[in-house]
Parts: structure tokens; sequence; C-alpha cells
């Protein structure tokens, strides 16, 4: 019988595991260095409340990603709390489960995003609402209109992301939301980040295509398959968070007769003629050598080169890999008894909070990057959905740096004053508070990102190595994406194939995020 290592438990590892216990008589053994699963997908869980490291909005355009999701957990066929208590009128599906009588169920979710600024709402994307001119005044709105203008007719060469947002939004909106944010997510100036990270996250949206999506609005006409991601109103969240769904996928590949082993870490392995034959873990116990006929690895590209050694010859492709940047994560939880913050939409939510899941904090004078109002996204990820608010605080730091070496109280006095300071909520209000950190959360688009093609050409040199998930294609890929390397990786196994160039183009074609699949 054959066996596959899969290093790392996150979506791709997880799908690329069950893939094959599904498909092939392969089994499966998965490598986490963590004690649980989902990598950044995860739900984190403080005293009765959860929490969803990053925010993750279950949302594809790919018929096989949609068809294992709702394989794994069926859609809402009632109405979740909030929706009971604010008496809204919302999509069920008919025979699916009760979220308040069971648990193994997607909640059907509105997604509300917006950017604060100037301390003000605006709408995310920006739109060309009367709100949005009024907000950010006359002199801006003409500024913005005429920047706008020009990069129409003046299209810049795309030689990094300052020039890839300029081109699609004009240099005044650049600088009011663009510029600040990235400087925050990656400690770079968008001038010092490659264009293909925008191709990558902002995909195909562009201030034409915001006014498009307006006109369609006012006409009435809804087209999923043609919206693009950043544009979506509704979305499938599971009702404790993303981790439950990742939990419910470990089980399925348990009965399956897959294995786990948690709190491993993959340190070395062993290659002969093209081929890896072995890989070495480090576990509390000790160190343990196991054989494999497959393996596919989801570990930062950076560690993978690094255990493959000398194995990997060319030394200039091992020093790339070692400089290989990633941008790391601290997520503050606040538990409040109310926001100051003042809902002035026409959304109903619990206790009359903003309506948001995410919010873009656009503030120069602030470190936060992003705020989220867990209330939001399920009313079941906190402990008392009504008589409090459970806030996740986002910033994005490097490993090592002051802030990710702070104590944690002293990291959430400076992340409790900025929410004071932007008006969020009131300092007497705040009831509890919690750190977590997540390492290698981003793979960077910078450096010796540059020697990426290099990289990858060596690692395709292994013929039973397959490269899947974010951090072993370094690309940001969300989680869709992922699951979808996962799943040409196991075709790949099944066909025998050894071009790799279907593996590595998922999520890197236009026509990919515009078209759906056929």
């Amino acid at each position: 019988m054959k066996t596959a290592i899969i290093i790392g438990g996150g979506p791709a590892g997880l799908t690329a595991a069950y893939k094959l216990l599904k498909e092939t008589d392969i089994i499966p053994v998965i490598v986490e260095k963590e004690s649980f699963v989902g990598g950044i997908a995860r739900t984190a869980y403080y005293k009765g409340n959860r929490m969803d490291i990053g925010g993750h909005r279950f949302f594809t355009k790919d018929e096989d990603v949609m068809a294992l999701w709702q394989e794994l957990m069926p859609l809402m066929g009632a109405p979740a709390l909030d929706d009971i208590i604010l008496n809204r009128d919302v999509q069920t599906a008919e025979g699916g489960p009760d979220p308040e009588t069971e648990d193994r169920v997607f909640l059907i979710r509105n997604r509300v995003s917006r950017i604060f600024y100037l301390h003000k709402f605006f709408d995310y994307p920006i739109s060309m609402s009367a709100k949005t001119f009024i907000n950010m005044g006359f002199f801006r709105t003409v500024a913005a209109g005429f920047g706008y203008i020009w990069s129409c007719i003046f299209k810049r060469p795309e030689n990094n992301l300052e020039d890839f947002y300029i081109n699609r939004f004009g240099k005044p909106l650049y600088n009011m939301f663009f510029k600040n944010y990235t400087t925050k997510l990656w400690g770079r100036e968008p001038k010092e980040i490659g264009a293909d990270w925008g191709a990558q996250r902002v995909k195909g949206l562009s201030l034409r295509k915001a006014v498009a999506d307006a006109f369609r609005k006012l006409l009435g006409k809804k087209d999923a398959k043609n919206t693009e991601t950043s544009l979506i109103e509704s979305f499938y969240y599971p009702k404790f968070g993303p981790g439950q769904l990742w939990d419910v996928l470990l089980s399925e590949i348990k009965g399956m007769g897959g294995k786990i082993i948690f709190g491993a870490e993959a340190i070395a392995f062993e290659t002969k003629d093209n081929k890896i034959t072995a890989v070495t873990i480090k576990t509390d116990e000790g160190e343990e050598t196991i054989n494999a006929d497959y393996f596919i690895s989801s570990m930062p590209v950076k560690d993978l080169v690094a255990a493959l050694g000398t194995s990997v010859a060319d030394e200039k492709v091992r020093d790339a890999a070692m400089h290989l940047p990633y941008r790391d994560f601290i997520t503050v939880g606040v538990l409040a008894k109310k926001l100051a913050l003042k809902n002035k939409t026409n959304i109903k939510t619990l206790s009359d909070i903003v309506p948001d899941t995410w919010i873009y904090v656009q503030e120069d004078d602030v470190l936060v990057g992003r705020l989220q109002i867990f209330n939001n996204w399920s009313p079941y990820l906190v402990k008392d959905p009504v008589g409090t608010v459970w806030i996740g605080m986002e910033y994005f730091v490097s490993e090592g740096d002051k802030y990710w070496n702070m104590e944690d109280s002293d990291f959430i006095q400076l992340a409790t004053d900025e929410l004071v300071k932007i008006g969020v909520l009131n300092k007497e209000d705040i009831l509890d508070t919690c750190r977590f950190r997540v390492q290698k959360a981003y793979p960077a688009y910078f450096d010796s990102y540059k020697d990426m093609d290099i990289i990858k050409d060596s690692l395709n040199q292994f013929e039973n190595l397959y490269c899947i998930g974010r951090n072993g294609q370094h690309r940001y890929n969300n989680m869709d994406h992922s699951m979808l390397t996962a799943m040409e990786a196991v075709k790949m196994i099944q066909n025998g194939t050894t071009d790799r160039t279907a593996l590595w183009s998922v999520n890197t074609e236009k026509e990919y995020h515009e078209e759906k699949k056929s």
C-alpha cells in the first residue's frame, strides 16, 4: 500500500488528504507542527468567545470547492439567532439544519466591509456614492476625479504595486485608500512591492468595475458569476468559525483511515534519483524518519528548501529561499460592553452595533490595520452576543520586531489605547482582552521573491514532491485557491503527471477569477 506524507494541516493539506482517501488507495499521513488544524484559518477560543484569526469568508467561483464545503457542512434551513431576534428575512435551504439546535451548519451572512478614514466610514471597495463624495469633501473629490481621468489617459508601466493601484484608481485615491494600509500590511511602501501582489489580491477590481457594479445594482441586476470576489454581498460561514469546518474535515479523514501527527515539524528530507524517499520529523518525544511514496508540502518554501539541504544543489536557490520574506500577524481580542461608534446605516444589528464584519483602518496615526466585529460574522462566536461586543484588532508585524516581542500586557495596552483614540470604544467599556500571534501569515512579494521562479524550478525536479497552499507556493492564496492546489496535486498523482505547470498556475490567470469553471 502506498503512502503520502502531507506536511501541514491547513486547508490545502487537509483537502489533499481527503481527496487521496476518496479517490485513490493512497494512505495520507499529515504532519502538523501545531496542536490544531486549519492554519491561519483556525478558530481560537477564549473564555467562551471564539475568534476567527484573519477573517475567512467562504465564497468561491469553483464548483469543486463549493461541493466539498457543502458535503462537509450543509446550509442552514432556519434563521440564525440574530436573524430571529431582529426578525430578518433571510435565505434558508430546504431541509437544512436549524443553527439554534444543530452545530454542523453553514450560516448565510451578509458581507459589510468598510474603510475607516478621517474618522468616517467609506464603502469598501470605494463606491461612487453621494456619501463617498460628502465624506471626502469637495476638494478631495475633485482631485480624485481628475486623478482618475489622468490615470486613464497616461497609463504607467506596472513595475510595482504603486503603479498597479494608480493605473486603476488614480493617484489621489491611491494616496487616500491604498498607500497607508498597504504599508501597514507589508511594512514596505507599495513602490517596493511587486505588481503581481495586486493581480493576486485585487484581481480585476478597478474604479471602472466598481462603477459598473454600482450601475448593475441600480438596474436590479445581479450576476454572481461575473462579480469580483471583493464585491460579493453574502457568503457562507460555519456556525463556530472557519476552524469548525477543518475540524469536521479532519474527523472525516481519520474516519477513512488517514492519520495525523500533531506537534511534529519536518526538519530534513532524504532524496535519491530526483525523488524524496523519507522525511525526518521532530516531536517532543524525539526524531523519527518516515518513508513514503509521495510528499505533499504546504510548509513555507523557505523551510522546505532548508530541510532539503544540499539536495537542492544550486547555492543561489538555497540562498534565495532562505531570504524569502513573510509578514507575521497579531490579533488582539477585545470584549466590550458596547461600541462608541454609531450605526448610521439602515442595516439592523444586535444592540444596534455597526454592521461590519471587517473595518479597514486607514488612519495614519495608529498601527492597527483592520478590525473584525465577530458578532456580525456569527452570533455563535460570542458568549453573550446581545450584551457584549467581541472585537478583533489585526496588526501586521515581523517576527522578532519590537511589536512581536512585546509582553502581552504592553501590546494589549497599545491596542486598546488605539481603539479609544480613533473613537471605536470608550475605555471604561472594556471587559476583557487577549492576544494571539501567527507566524508566516502572509508570503511577501519583495526582496528575494524575484527569484521565486528559479526556486520553483528547482523544487519541480523532485518527481514526487507537490507544493500546495499559501505557504507551500509562497503565494497569497485564499482558502478556495489553496484547496484547488491540493485537488490539482491529487489529480497529478492519479495521472502520473510530472509537469507542475497546472499546479503552480492556480489563481494566476485573470480568466480564472472572472469566468466560471466549465
